[in-house]
């Protein structure tokens, strides 16, 4: 507990836990999403705060064996992309940042320029303004100069570019090497530990 002279005694929530909000939009590449919700739960020490976009949820079950649900059952909790009174829209909610995993060229130029008609761009606006981290895990290619050109402002205006490019060192052998290469270097971002991939190393 805390004593907070104007108010009075509030609760702390637990020293070791903290709060991370992940998006996961249309672009191809459900399987990231997963991977890194999977991550996240396996610390046992991030509250995980979900958004996913209706277009999401149509990627899910045209990419893989699960449904939207498996997803959202690796979250602490959903917000529905539609709320956009949930509590990832405001700045006074704390939060160590928000990964983007992965991110469409729609909603990254819809970040890009603060276009906020659903909750996971703004969730990622908010997380801007705030100066917190943001990570997009950018999925498209190749790559026209106006995609270039909003990756660009993105970065500019504080937002970590971190598309799924596997490292060949690694000697991946299998799909889920690849997927676990990006995830492990998203987690880097945050500084969460893992070692989820093979660290260059002579």
């Amino acid at each position: 507990m805390f004593i907070s002279p104007e108010r009075g005694m509030l609760p702390v929530k637990d020293a070791t836990m903290r709060r991370i909000v992940v998006g996961v939009t249309g672009a191809s590449g459900s399987a990231y999403a997963f991977a890194a919700l999977r991550a996240l739960r396996a610390t046992q020490c991030w509250e995980v705060h979900l958004v996913v976009t209706p277009a999401a949820q149509r990627t899910i079950a045209l990419e893989t064996s699960a449904s939207p649900g498996d997803l959202e059952a690796l979250a602490d909790r959903v917000h529905r992309d539609d709320d956009l009174a949930a509590p990832v829209s405001s700045g006074s909610f704390l939060t160590d940042g928000m990964l983007v995993v992965p991110c469409s060229m729609k909603s990254a130029s819809a970040i890009a320029y603060s276009f906020d008609g659903n909750l996971l761009v703004r969730a990622a606006d908010v997380a801007l303004k705030e100066k917190r981290k943001l990570v997009l895990v950018v999925r498209e290619t190749p790559l026209h100069l106006g995609h270039l050109r909003t990756l660009a402002r993105l970065a500019e205006i504080g937002a970590v570019i971190l598309p799924p490019i596997p490292a060949m060192y690694a000697k991946p052998q299998t799909v889920d090497d690849v997927i676990a290469h990006t995830v492990g270097k998203a987690l880097d971002q945050f500084g969460i530990e893992n070692d989820l991939f093979h660290r260059w190393s002579r």
